[in-house]
């Protein structure tokens, strides 16, 4: 019986994950790029009590195998990069990306990292940044006597300044593309890192290879089904629900087990 409360447990172990996982999801519904995580689960060691070809007598086929699996674990999760939904917002910093690809952003250590939240805005010397204050590459400086900031689909920055009828512009962005996008680390803040499994970032002009568009006034929302996400959650729930139930089983068996009179 000590196996079967093992295997229960690794059960109610991975249910437990797999609705903390749910519940980042739900919990970032409304979340600006947010991706939206799916949790693979994989069987444990299997313990071998015959093996395959055995025959209990002569003349009897070769039987198959008798195995006894251990359960079950969390092997990994994977950001599924599927489009959000874009919608207009009618603030000029706010870009959305319509394709594959990720805006890149230096933190103050100088390292790079990549989001799909497009809300910017300016700082105090003109640059235009994330939430956090980190700067969008490659980095722009916008002139005080700007009256408008035009950002083209394929990524060119222009401004309007006071008193111009003629937009200056200051340069073009680009997109980061993996061939991986999967493998990217999440950091929080809305930024992911680049990691081996990921594949090193290809930069590319906004609108080729798939990278995506870029729209101004529009943001991505997050592409979390709601309705899915419940429906898993109360799956995950009936499955622990059992696997606690496999305990109690044990638990009883135990219990008759040690209660046993001669």
């Amino acid at each position: 019986m000590d196996k079967t409360l093992r295997t229960a447990a690794t059960g109610l172990n991975a249910q437990q994950k797999y609705v903390e996982i749910i519940a980042n999801n739900i919990s970032n519904v409304n979340t600006t790029g947010f991706k939206k995580v799916r949790p693979e689960f994989q069987d444990l060691l299997y313990e071998t009590l015959r093996p395959a070809g055995a025959v209990s007598q002569v003349g009897v086929e070769p039987l198959n195998e008798v195995q006894i699996g251990s359960g079950t674990e969390l092997v990994q999760t994977t950001k599924i990069y599927s489009q959000g939904d874009i919608t207009q917002t009618n603030n000029p910093l706010d870009l959305a990306i319509n394709g594959d690809g990720f805006f890149v952003i230096r933190k103050p250590d100088n390292t790079l990292t990549y989001t799909r939240d497009g809300t910017f805005r300016l700082d105090n010397q003109g640059h235009i940044v994330n939430a956090q204050g980190y700067k969008l590459e490659p980095g722009f400086t916008v002139p005080q006597d700007t009256t408008e900031v035009q950002v083209s689909r394929d990524g060119y920055v222009e401004v309007l300044l006071q008193g111009s009828t003629q937009p200056q512009t200051l340069g073009q962005l680009e997109l980061a593309r993996f061939i991986n996008p999967g493998g990217l680390k999440a950091l929080g803040d809305n930024l992911y890192a680049e990691t081996s499994a990921s594949g090193q970032a290809m930069m590319e002009n906004p609108g080729n290879n798939n990278t995506g568009e870029i729209l101004q006034s529009h943001l991505e929302s997050s592409n979390v089904d709601i309705v899915e996400e419940m429906v898993n959650m109360i799956s995950a729930q009936r499955a622990y629900e059992l696997n606690s139930k496999s305990v109690q089983t044990a638990d009883n068996i135990l219990s008759t087990a040690v209660n046993l009179k001669r």
